[in-house]
C-alpha cells in the first residue's frame, strides 16, 4: 500500500522510504560506453541530476569518441572500451552499445568493479541476462536494467493506483510496442512477479502478438506492430472495479486516465444504462530541465531513471525497487519464450 503523504506519482525508493529524495545530489562520475544516438540522448538527460558527471566516453572509433565528447563537453574520450571502464575517473557505466553486446560489455564494467546501467533489453535472451547479474552480485555492484518506462511519474501513478486497489484486482494488460521488452513489462506492472503466466503463446507467422494467460482469469494480450506503422502506443490495465490508461506513447507516457465507478457501482457500462465511469486526468509534463535537440518521444524522460539511480546508490542499493533484477529476469524469461516461438514460426 502506498504511503498517503506522498503523491501518487512519487518515485516507489522515495515511497517506500528506502531513500531520500534530496540524494540526486550524490556524486556519481559517469562513463558512456557507445557513442550513438542513444548515448547523446542519456548524456544529456544527465546533465540534469545534480550529482551526476560525465567524465568519459568510449567508443570504437576515435575520432567519433571526441567528436562525442567536444559536442557534449566530456574531459576523456577513449576508442577502447577497456580502458574506459578501467579508468578510475568512472564510477558508473551507462552501455549504449546494440543488444547483442550488452552481455559482453556490462560484464566488461562490472568486472571492473564499476556499477553499471545498461539500455535495454538488457541482454538477447535471459540465460545472458542471469550470467550478467551473477556477476554483478560478486562483484557487489549495481547492474541496473535500462527499462526507463517504469520510472516515468505516470507509470509510479499507475502502479499507486493498483497497489491500492483503486482498480480492484487487475484482470487484464492491453499493450502494443514494436519493441517486446517494453510491451512485456506492462504484464508484470499489473500482476506482479510472483503470478507467472501459465501458457504463452504468439500468433501469426512473425509472431506480431502474444497471449499471456494467467491462473484466475486473467490474461495480457500483447502486440508488436511493425515500426514503420501508426501503431497506437496505448497501455491499458483493466480491473474488477476500473481501468487505468497510460497515454500514448504508453512505453514513455506523460498521461493517466483513471476510468473508476463510484463505490458499490457495477464496472460495466452494459449494467449501468449506458452510463459510463467517471474519468480522471492526470499529466505529468516533462521535465524542464532537460534540453536534447530532435530527441525521440519523451525521451527527456531518462532524466527520471538516472535519478532515482542515484537516491538508490547513494544509501547503498545494488537496485531500483521500479525495476529490480527479478523483475528484469521475469521479463527476459518472456521475451526469451516469445522470440523462440518466433524463431520457429519464421522458420516453419
Amino acid at each position: 500500500m502506498s504511503d498517503k503523504q506522498f503523491p501518487l506519482s512519487t518515485p516507489l525508493d522515495v515511497r517506500r522510504g528506502l531513500t531520500d529524495p534530496k540524494d540526486t545530489a550524490f556524486s556519481l562520475r559517469w562513463g558512456i560506453l557507445g557513442a550513438g544516438n542513444v548515448s547523446r540522448q542519456w548524456a544529456l538527460s544527465l546533465k540534469g541530476v545534480p550529482g551526476a558527471t560525465i567524465t568519459a566516453v568510449a567508443a570504437r572509433d576515435q575520432a567519433r569518441a571526441d567528436a562525442f565528447a567536444a559536442n557534449l563537453g566530456i574531459a576523456h574520450a577513449f576508442d577502447s572500451y577497456e580502458a574506459m571502464v578501467a579508468s578510475p575517473e568512472v564510477d558508473i557505466v551507462y552501455v549504449g552499445t546494440k543488444t547483442w553486446l550488452h552481455k559482453e560489455h556490462s560484464i566488461l564494467g562490472l568486472n571492473a568493479g564499476k556499477h553499471v546501467l545498461c539500455e535495454k533489453p538488457l541482454a538477447s535472451n535471459v540465460t545472458e541476462a542471469e550470467e550478467m547479474y551473477a556477476v554483478a552480485k560478486t562483484q557487489n555492484v549495481m547492474l541496473q536494467d535500462g527499462m526507463w518506462t517504469r520510472f516515468f511519474p505516470a507509470v509510479e501513478h499507475a502502479r499507486t493506483l493498483i497497489e491500492d486497489g483503486a482498480i480492484g484486482e487487475p484482470l487484464m494488460v492491453h499493450a502494443d510496442f514494436f519493441d517486446p521488452i517494453y510491451v512485456i513489462q506492462a504484464a508484470p506492472l499489473a500482476f506482479g512477479i510472483d503470478n507467472l503466466p501459465t501458457t504463452i503463446t504468439t500468433a501469426g507467422r512473425a509472431a506480431s502478438a502474444a497471449v499471456l494467460d494467467y491462473e484466475g482469469k486473467r490474461a495480457a494480450l500483447l502486440s508488436f506492430p511493425p515500426f514503420n506503422s501508426e501503431l497506437p502506443e496505448v497501455t491499458e490495465i483493466f480491473g474488477t472495479q476500473g481501468r487505468i490508461t497510460l497515454g500514448r506513447p504508453g512505453h514513455c507516457p506523460t498521461d493517466i486516465t483513471l476510468h473508476c465507478p463510484p463505490a458499490g457501482q457495477v464496472p460495466s457500462q452494459y449494467r449501468t444504462g449506458n452510463v459510463p465511469a467517471p474519468v480522471q486526468r492526470f499529466h505529468y509534463p516533462l521535465p524542464a530541465n532537460v534540453s536534447i535537440p530532435n530527441p525521440f518521444p519523451n525521451q527527456h524522460g531518462f532524466l527520471y531513471m538516472a535519478e532515482a539511480v542515484h537516491r538508490c546508490l547513494a544509501v547503498g542499493l545494488k537496485e531500483c525497487p521500479q525495476y529490480g533484477d527479478a523483475e528484469s529476469i521475469h521479463c527476459m524469461e518472456i521475451l526469451t519464450e516469445i522470440m523462440q516461438q518466433k524463431a520457429a514460426a519464421a522458420a516453419s
